[in-house]
Formats: structure tokens, C-alpha cells, sequence
């Protein structure tokens, strides 16, 4: 009864870990940084890379680049543990501060190389129209860019303001948590 008992919460481990990678694909994310996160939260404790590498069947090397993809997304960190000698891993806990995280690295770098794009754009079609040889239909076309740039450039820093919004918690003001259900006894 009880190795049936353990088989059962093994299988529901295993759907949650891979509803995790795909929820994570969702997000832009290869599901193999999710199907890591899963495996860590699942764990309940922080694990080592020779401990990761082990739940996936990945090489260390392989899994020392998704570690290091997860905390440049602010989905793991190292932790210290006491008497522990090799890095530990850990991810957070908090379903909303992750979704927050996924949300605002995968914005906050498309806003970037956009308003990149823009200045660039907006420098080369500024310095066509002071070129003195256009035709009207040609200076026409580069002023409607322009104007659509400008309206690019207002999207984008629309967006900024929403990664804002997310990363200072404003959200739950309008939207709040669920709190979290008390264990079952």
C-alpha cells in the first residue's frame, strides 16, 4: 500500500514538473529551464548540479549553462547551506513573484533591442530627410516612418511602465493574491 501510495505522488510530481516546462515555453522560455525549476521546487530543498544532472539525465556541463540561464532570469539563485561544500541551488517558492520574473526578463529585453532599433532607424531616416535630392513621394515615406517610430517608441515605453508596474508589486494592489490555502491535516 505504501510503495503504491509513493508511485502515485511520484506520478503527480512528474505532471506538475512537465506542466511547469510547458507553462515555461508559454513564457518564451525553453521548457528545459522549467522542467528544472520543477525538479528544484518539487525537491523542496536547494540541489547541487551533480543532483540536477542526475534528475535530468543532462551533463553537468549542460547543466551548469540552464543554471546559469535560470539565475540571469531571476528563476534560481545559489544559496548557502552550512557544512554543504558544493553550490546549491534553490528557486522561488512564490508562483507569483516567478510569473513576475518570466514576465519582466522576457519584456524588458525585447524593449531594449527595440528602443535600440528605434534609434538607430530614427538617426538614419532623420539624416535621409536632410538630404537635399528626395523626392516628395521618398520624403513622404520617410516621415511617415518616422511618425510610426515615434508611436513604436510610445508602446515600448508603455511596456517599461508595465515592468514597472509588475516589479514594484503595484499588481496586487489591483489584482491580489489568492492567499495561500492552509495545509491539510
Amino acid at each position: 500500500m505504501e510503495k503504491n501510495a509513493l508511485d502515485i505522488i511520484r506520478h503527480a510530481e512528474e505532471h506538475l514538473i512537465e506542466r511547469i516546462a510547458e507553462n515555461m515555453h508559454t513564457f518564451g522560455m525553453p521548457a528545459t529551464l522549467g522542467r528544472v525549476l520543477g525538479i528544484i521546487y518539487m525537491n523542496r530543498k536547494p540541489m547541487t548540479l551533480n543532483e540536477l544532472s542526475e534528475a535530468t539525465g543532462m551533463s553537468k556541463t549542460r547543466m551548469s549553462q540552464v543554471v546559469r540561464e535560470m539565475t540571469d532570469a531571476n528563476l534560481a539563485e545559489k544559496v548557502f547551506e552550512k557544512g554543504v561544500r558544493k553550490d546549491l541551488y534553490d528557486v522561488e517558492r512564490d508562483y507569483y513573484q516567478t510569473f513576475i520574473s518570466l514576465f519582466t526578463a522576457n519584456w524588458t529585453k525585447t524593449v531594449s533591442k527595440n528602443k535600440m532599433l528605434y534609434k538607430k532607424l530614427n538617426r538614419e531616416l532623420t539624416e535621409l530627410l536632410e538630404s537635399e535630392n528626395l523626392s516628395p513621394g521618398v520624403e513622404e515615406k520617410a516621415r511617415q516612418l518616422l511618425d510610426e517610430l515615434t508611436d513604436w517608441l510610445h508602446y515600448y515605453d508603455w511596456l517599461s511602465r508595465l515592468i514597472e508596474f509588475f516589479e514594484s508589486e503595484e499588481v496586487f494592489q489591483h489584482v491580489p493574491k489568492i492567499e495561500k490555502s492552509s495545509p491539510r491535516t
